[in-house]
């Protein structure tokens, strides 16, 4: 005979059952509407938060950038003490460690007496500095003390920058002095990097490439946000451009004839007029002209890589040939290209077409030359 399930106990069971399905079903209701109502509030305030971290973040990426490193390093100093008091073992295997079983080791351990001496390495500068200026300095030593081989500062940039009327310096007078020779100028609106170009008498593919100015937005666009400071290299001020071109000129010529070229085998890759020459952040010719003109391999060799239709880094249609000898030749911003990768080329062999594709403000030729795995001055190897 089977035992019958007390009428108290199923009684009970659909009691539990009935809290927890209302339970259920107001908790479900209860996050619906705070979803519909973050949803609802999120609709109001979207174009606002688009504003900022869309359109704005050329100018809030530097803050941005800090602000998460501090935050990592605060996160770091603070679970440090209990990652070593979780895992000693790592402790305990470095103590164990016997650096001291030869004197070469200890050689490599101890310094000796300048173990304290500072280094101080050479950096190319993202911001203007502020220089106090001292006795016997002039506007040349100080062009000089903030020069390198690759970045000479010129005597009228300081100048410029300071609203100089003459040479005469006193001890004290402090002066802005720009990492590159140029102009800072304060965007005004509805300035673009065109007509700010087209004011300071440069090519506007220098203020794109100059590593440290920004744009808004997603940064092919080269949009400014009015009142940044935006670097504009070679620069030169309205009132001085007429006395300038010969100056300029001389620079150039200066510049050419301090570069030695290497043997032949090697051609010029296409014809037009070198807009930007290689410096420190620009390790490259570019050379600008029509679209369309033909550009030929400078340097005999195999077509190593080879990239069309895609922004590519900002290099767009571009061509990498390799002489198998640690040298490659690389052309970028084509319109075109008539080789693939594979390709055995010939010095002066018609590759592909200029063009003006990528991160690029008009129709050029970016031409760059690697040695061994690192940039090198292509006027070192051609000549136009």
């Amino acid at each position: 005979m089977k035992k019958r399930t007390p009428l108290p106990f199923i009684a009970f069971f659909k009691s539990i059952w009935k809290e927890t399905s209302d339970f259920l079903e107001f908790f479900f209701y209860y996050l619906k509407k705070k979803v519909l109502h973050f949803s609802v509030g999120f609709e109001k305030n979207k174009n606002w938060l688009v504003k900022i971290f869309i359109m704005k973040r050329g100018r809030y990426n530097r803050p941005f950038l800090h602000i998460a490193t501090m935050g990592v390093l605060g996160i770091g100093v603070l679970i440090a003490p209990f990652l070593a008091d979780t895992y000693p073992i790592f402790l305990s295997q470095a103590a164990a460690l016997d650096l001291s079983s030869s004197s070469s080791q200890k050689e490599s351990v101890f310094a000796g007496e300048d173990v304290f001496q500072t280094n101080i390495s050479i950096k190319p500068r993202d911001k203007i500095v502020t220089y106090e200026v001292e006795r016997g300095d002039t506007l040349s030593s100080i062009a000089k003390k903030f020069s390198t081989k690759d970045n000479p500062i010129s005597e009228d940039t300081i100048r410029w920058e300071n609203d100089l009327s003459s040479d005469s310096l006193s001890i004290g007078d402090q002066l802005r002095i720009l990492p590159v020779s140029g102009i800072a100028h304060k965007v005004e609106s509805g300035e673009t990097i065109y007509s700010i170009a087209k004011k300071f008498d440069t090519d506007p593919q220098k203020i794109v490439d100059f590593p440290f100015n920004e744009f808004a937005g997603n940064g092919e666009t080269f949009s400014l946000v009015t009142g940044q400071i935006l670097i504009v290299p070679d620069g030169v001020k309205p009132s001085q451009q007429v006395a300038y071109k010969d100056i300029r000129q001389q620079q150039i010529e200066k510049y050419l004839g301090s570069v030695q070229v290497a043997g032949g085998g090697w051609v010029f890759p296409v014809g037009g007029e070198i807009t930007q020459y290689p410096s420190w952040y620009h390790m490259a010719l570019d050379i600008a002209g029509s679209v369309g003109s033909p550009v030929v391999a400078a340097h005999g060799g195999t077509v190593s890589r080879v990239s069309v239709g895609s922004y590519d880094t900002g290099y767009g249609n571009n061509i990498w040939v390799d002489d198998g000898d640690g040298i490659k030749t690389h052309y970028a911003h084509l319109s075109s290209v008539n080789v693939s990768v594979g390709q055995t080329v010939g010095a002066g062999q018609v590759i592909g077409a200029r063009g003006n594709t990528g991160r690029s403000t008009g129709a050029h030729l970016h031409f760059e030359i690697q040695v061994n795995g690192g940039l090198a001055n292509p006027l070192g190897y051609v000549r136009p």
